[in-house]
Parts: structure tokens; sequence; C-alpha cells
């Protein structure tokens, strides 16, 4: 039977080499694995082969991995039931609703309703064609997010903690002193929390790759902004002629605030004006010189 050192210097080499495997990549803990389990060497290119070939078509998958949200906001003659039919819409494409919420109309309110989608990310198109079916659509912004290093990043950190589990859980059957026994306890006690964090947040990446976010808003007529522009010859007539008044408005407030200083200067001007004309009348005339 093999026995692990029952010296502090020999587990803190343990905990150092464990944490140092941490860093691994995928395929060194698949081989550390394969070696501490006696595999024999003839077996040895296949499995490398398959781990290769699987390898490639995850690469190739999360190379492709985009996280897709956006935002709809659509007016709509009664935005109650366009909720409706927005809810059937998410459901016939393999969706779901994860968020609703609706303003029915009272006291003069108009109606509204938001709601959160979750769709296929192959079904996303034919999903956005069919809700601009709800009424028009005033805005609609998307974005999109690579997340194909994240996912590698995951899977690659996974796979090293779970071989390390793996290989403390083997060491553990071996411990025969009650510190032994702790420490290695200790050891697989983080690592499995680290291990059940990081599963989290791969089941949550995934889900966010394969089911995109649309949020949706859905508003009444009343609530729509009003057009930037007139859209008939009436609209047109009364813009322009509120533009007309609008400007002598300005020229008349111009004006007014003017004035006191055009008719101070006025009077400024007028006063220098009759003193040296006084002063022009009072001298006397300069003499003719005379000739020598």
């Amino acid at each position: 039977m093999r026995h692990i050192p029952r010296f502090p210097a020999a587990l803190a080499a343990l905990a150092a080499a464990g944490i140092a495997l941490s860093g691994c990549s995928a395929a060194s803990s698949g081989a550390d694995s394969a070696s501490d389990r006696g595999g024999t060497s003839e077996y040895a290119p296949q499995a490398v082969d398959a781990g290769s070939t699987a390898d490639v078509e995850s690469t190739s998958s999360q190379e492709q991995a985009l996280v897709i949200t956006g935002t709809v906001t659509i007016t709509a003659d009664d935005p109650i039931a366009a909720a409706e039919r927005a809810t059937e819409i998410a459901d016939a494409a393999g969706g779901r609703v994860d968020a609703r919420s609706e303003n029915a109309p009272r006291d003069g309110r108009a109606a509204s309703a938001t709601l959160t989608l979750r769709i296929p990310a192959d079904q996303l198109e034919q999903v956005r064609a069919d809700l601009k079916e709800l009424g028009s659509v005033d805005e609609s912004a998307f974005d999109t997010v690579g997340v194909g290093d994240r996912q590698r990043d995951l899977d690659s950190r996974i796979t090293t903690l779970r071989a390390s589990i793996a290989r403390y859980t083997a060491w553990l059957a071996d411990a025969d002193t009650t510190a032994d026994l702790l420490a290695l306890e200790s050891a697989i006690s983080e690592r499995q929390t680290q291990l059940e964090s990081l599963e989290a947040e791969q089941r949550e990446l995934a889900d966010q790759v394969a089911m995109s976010t649309v949020t949706l808003v859905l508003r009444a007529e009343a609530l729509a902004p009003p057009p930037e522009g007139p859209t008939n010859f009436w609209e047109g007539l009364v813009a322009g002629w509120s533009g007309f008044a609008a400007f002598w408005a300005a020229v008349a407030v111009a004006l007014g605030v003017g004035l006191p200083w055009l008719v101070t200067l006025g009077i400024v001007i007028t006063v220098v004006v009759l003193v040296a004309r006084r002063v022009g009348r009072a001298a006397p005339p300069t003499a003719p010189p005379t000739a020598s």
C-alpha cells in the first residue's frame, strides 16, 4: 500500500502542488490522470486521438459563442393584448418569458407592458420579424459579445480542479493519521467549493449563449413620442407660421433689449455734434499769412 508522508513539510508540498496544478492546461491534467490510473501505453494513442477530436469540436463551437442582448420598443393599439401575443411568439420559438409587467389603462393613464424574453439564438431573427407585427417599431437595438475565450478558460479550470480533487481523494484513501486526513479533507473541500462556483458560472454562460435576451417594451399611442417633423400640408403650414412668428418675436425682443442702449448712444452723439459745432463757431478766423 502506498502511504503519503506524515510530516508537515510533505503536506505543505502537497498544498503547493495543488495550487500549481490549478494553472495547468486541461490536456496536461488528462494525461496526469491517465498516468495515476496506471493506464497502459497501447491505449494511450486512442485516448489522445479521441480527446483531440473532442477538443477541436469544442474549440470550434466556443470560437462562435456569442451572447446577444437587445431592446425592442413598439407602439401598439392594445399593449396588453400585444404582450399576450409576444408570449405566444416566444413559446412557439422554444423560448420563455423571464419577466413581465403590465400597466392597464385607468384614470386617464395609457396602457403599457414590459417583457423580458429568452429566445433560442438560432430563432432570434424569426422572432424579431414576428414582433414587428405587434405594432410600430420605434426602436430596435441589439448588442453581440463574443465569450469563446471565457468559455475555454472555464472549461480548463474545471477540468484541472476535477483532476486535482480526484488525486487528493486517492491520497485520502491511503492516509492513516488524523493530521493527514484533516489536511487532505480541507484541501478537497476548498477545491470542491471552487469547482461548484465555476460550474455554476459555466452553466449561466452556456444559458446566455444558447438563449438570447430581448427586452420588449410595448406602449400605447399616447405614450409614444411625437413625430419630429410635420407629416402633412396643414402641419407644415402651422410649423411655418410658428417659425415666422417666432422669428419676429425674437426680433422684437432684441429691439427691446437694445433700445435703451441705442437711445443713450444717440443722445451722446447728438451732444458731441452740438458742442463741436458751437466750438467751431466761437473760434476766431485765422488771418492769412502776409507776404514778406
